[in-house]
């Protein structure tokens, strides 16, 4: 075979496979067998593995995934991929239709298109002169991640546009424009999910919460291969910018992707007036268990886009779309018991125990009960039938009890006046809701406490994480964070699991721990709403651990002026916390001994490097970042004499924006504050 035999095939096998891909996934109507489908695909890498140089981007050949990539890069949307605004009820949706004909000066009912709100992760493809270019996630709605070798993955994303005609359709697909940027959902297909789920817990890996995470993790894998391996699939609703194809409706654009290749949902429906859109979410809401893939609302839109660019956008958002959420699915179960469980400040939260009970496709068995107060309101017993529900689809919470099914002789749960892990006194400050363990050497608040001064952002220490934390807490190793600072190879080396390698490298960590900045010591101690930017706060006001407790105990005892209130960000609250800590005597014997391991206990002048462009100004950051962790970019405006806020105010100087950023960037662009991308963000600090 010479090469112009060799190009002649190759377009007809790549044309051949692309329509039975369109066919099989797309349309659900295969023509081939999958073995007369391998057949063909094995010949196309034959003669591509012999001709090299005609290997193209939009071959068949290239879905499988290529080498890993060091990182994403970022892709700039031409125009801006916006979120929706939520309606929850069936009187918001009204509201919306009301605002909508006030609006265009309409009395009459308008036309809208109503579309299944996929639980996926939003994508934009771009296609120039009809082949796949570019693939990009969402990000921000402004700036997205590169995921092109990752979506070429997806068979049921065309890589060329050339979608044959539909069987009875006379006019064929629209001609392919030279430009056209595609958006839609990657998801994953339930049968697809609970495949993965049993495969990975077969290799004895973490299985997946929901289909929505694991297209997420799928789609975001920098190895491509991984993405191929797994089932992810994609629906079209939208178009970017696009040149060359003029149309005038939603439900003009729905056809015309079909035509051109993309899998669109047979759910939508064209309908008029918001009774009934009403009328089909109540449709759409029956048919959801039903459904292959998970779907957690509608997405009504104005179909006629002349209507669309009148009522144009606020903030960013549409006016002439809205997400008619369902309501998150319930479940009915029986409490078996209720507990307390005891967290690192001491907090007791009352969680239920519950037979174990599947919602919306995650095994619950246990919902927390939040505090004392919302136990009584509620006032959930042991034995009790309850309605569970995952709080945002993540957290279990007991919704309410079924008190027509409830035992006569039940009694009300009445929460410990002793800690249940250490038996130590247990407290109700004034204006709290929480009970709180004041044990300062109670297991239970060691164990997490133990986890919390070993992170990432304290003073990361490597291995010390829940396991070893068990292990040191149960054998009574450790009584506090300074007996890990005494820790023998012996000591060590006995645990399960630990031979004798793995020993050395957790002490070789522990040491190199010692010379972790003051600040991340301070994070490391857990002081109540003392988190890694105030602690950089007060070890750059006070330089010394000496200083900030000579600062808090003076306040104390000399009741003078409070210097704590000097420092950014701490205001009473944040202050008492601070005094009470240095106040205890325990938790002051417990720095000395750590002064006595070696641990660094003065603010380095190095640690901040004054930068004009960033000394005073106050950053905070919304979204997640694709190169670096939020406390790394964090850690660097501090170090630089910036400062770092969690919440956006008249205050804040600059918002860096990364994926998925949330309300905090809408509050920056109301109030007029500089936005940057995170590609800016890193020429900032270069």
């Amino acid at each position: 075979m010479d090469l112009n035999e060799a190009g002649r095939e190759l377009r007809r096998l790549r044309q051949e496979l692309e329509r039975h891909n369109h066919l099989y996934y797309v349309r659900d109507a295969p023509e081939l067998s999958d073995a007369e489908y391998d057949q063909m695909f094995r010949l196309l890498n034959d003669i591509e593995a012999r001709f090299p140089n005609l290997v193209t981007p939009d071959s068949p050949s290239q879905r499988v995934g290529s080498t890993p990539a060091s990182q994403f890069a970022q892709v700039r949307h031409r125009t801006p991929m916006l979120s929706l605004q939520n309606a929850m009820n069936e009187d918001e949706v009204r509201a919306f239709d009301e605002r909508i004909r006030r609006f265009l000066g309409r009395t009459e009912e308008i036309e809208y298109v109503i579309e299944p709100k996929f639980d996926g992760l939003s994508a934009e493809l771009v296609y120039e002169n009809g082949v796949l270019s570019v693939g990009a996630t969402r990000g921000d709605g402004t700036t997205g991640e590169d995921v092109t070798a990752n979506l070429r993955t997806i068979r049921a994303i065309p890589l060329r546009l050339a979608a044959p005609a539909e069987p009875a359709d006379l006019f064929g697909p629209p001609p392919v424009p030279p430009l056209l940027e595609v958006r839609g959902e990657v998801y994953m297909p339930v049968a697809g999910f609970q495949q993965l789920n049993q495969q990975r817990e077969a290799r004895g890996e973490a299985v997946f919460a929901n289909p929505r995470n694991a297209a997420a993790g799928g789609l975001r894998q920098l190895d491509s291969r991984i993405s191929a391996a797994r089932p992810l699939h994609f629906f079209a609703y939208a178009t970017g910018a696009v040149d060359g194809l003029e149309l005038s409706s939603q439900w003009g654009l729905l056809a015309a992707l079909r035509k051109l290749g993309f899998p669109v949902t047979d759910l939508a429906r064209r309908v008029k007036g918001i009774e009934a859109v009403i009328r089909e979410y109540r449709r759409l809401g029956d048919l959801r268990e039903s459904l292959p893939f998970e779907i957690d609302g509608t997405v009504v839109k104005v179909d006629s886009f002349a209507d669309q660019r009148k009522l144009g956008e606020v903030s960013r958002s549409p006016r002439w779309a809205i997400a008619f959420k369902f309501p998150p699915r319930r479940e009915v179960t029986r409490v078996l018991r209720i507990v307390e469980q005891v967290g690192r400040t001491g907090v007791l939260t009352p969680v239920a125990e519950l037979q174990p009970v599947k919602v919306a496709g995650v095994m619950v068995a246990r919902a927390t009960l939040h505090n004392e107060d919302e136990l009584r309101r509620k006032d959930v017993r042991a034995g009790d039938l309850v309605e569970v529900q995952r709080a945002g689809d993540v957290i279990p919470e007991v919704v309410r009890v079924r008190l027509d099914s409830r035992s006569p002789d039940s009694t009300p749960y009445s929460m410990v006046t002793v800690c249940p892990s250490c038996h130590g006194p247990v407290v109700r400050e004034e204006g709290e809701t929480a009970r709180r363990c004041v044990n300062s050497s109670c297991p239970a608040q060691l164990r997490e406490h133990l986890i919390h001064f070993g992170s990432k952002r304290a003073m990361d220490i490597e291995h010390l994480g829940d396991r070893l934390a068990d292990q040191l807490v149960e054998r009574g190793l450790v009584k506090d964070v300074a007996d890990v600072f005494s820790l023998r190879f012996e000591d060590v080396a006995s645990l399960d699991r630990m031979a004798a390698r793995s020993a050395r490298n957790l002490l070789d960590a522990i040491e190199s721990s010692k010379t972790r900045p003051l600040a991340r010591l301070l994070t490391a101690l857990g002081i109540r709403h003392v988190g890694d930017v105030l602690a950089h706060a007060l070890a750059s006001r006070f330089m010394t651990m000496q200083a900030i407790e000579a600062a808090a105990t003076t306040s104390i005892i000399e009741e003078v002026g409070d210097p704590l209130a000097e420092v950014d960000d701490v205001g009473p609250v944040v202050a008492r916390c601070i005094r009470d800590w240095f106040g205890t005597e325990a938790n002051r014997s417990l720095l000395r001994r750590l002064e006595i391991a070696g641990l660094c206990m003065t603010h380095q002048k190095g640690e901040v490097e004054a930068d004009p462009r960033f000394a005073g100004k106050v950053f905070v950051f919304t979204g997640t970042l694709s190169t670096m962790t939020r406390e790394a970019a964090q850690a660097m405006v501090l170090a630089r004499g910036g400062k770092a806020a969690g919440s956006v105010s008249g205050k804040t100087d600059f918002v860096v924006s990364g994926i998925d950023a949330g309300s905090k960037l809408d509050k920056a662009r109301d109030l007029g504050v500089t936005v940057l991308t995170e590609d800016e963000f890193r020429e900032m600090v270069a």
